[in-house]
């Protein structure tokens, strides 16, 4: 039964940075593929970034040379570094772990980032 526990959100100003974290509980972390997504208001969910057990990423055009996806193994975290920030950035970003063991997905809470210009 996977936890996952995000922090770093909050308000900043545009073209401000922020940094998010997504701690997960559970074994076999190396193994598993994780994600960054968002949700604006009146939206659907959008992958925003994705990072492979292998380390290969990839990213939404909206975001790509802005944010950067990074693991790290020996803690159990995903990192999402949010540079230059829009207001257009404004959502709920939720982490996503793809289980490799069980291939079942977990969800964060979501975590409220909002860019004020």
């Amino acid at each position: 039964q996977v936890q996952l526990v995000e922090s770093g959100g909050g308000l900043v100003q545009a073209g401000g940075s922020l940094r998010l974290s997504c701690a997960a509980s559970g074994s076999g972390f190396s193994f598993n593929a994780m994600g960054w997504y968002r949700q604006a208001p009146g939206k659907q969910r959008e992958l925003v970034a994705h990072i492979t057990s292998r380390g290969s990423t990839n990213y939404a055009d909206s975001v790509k040379g802005r944010f950067t996806i990074s693991r790290d193994n020996a803690k159990n975290t995903v990192y999402l570094q949010m540079n230059s920030l829009k207001p257009e950035d404004t959502a709920v970003y939720y982490c996503k772990l793809d289980q490799f063991s069980t291939w079942r997905v977990y969800w964060g809470q979501g975590t409220q980032v909002t860019v004020s210009s």
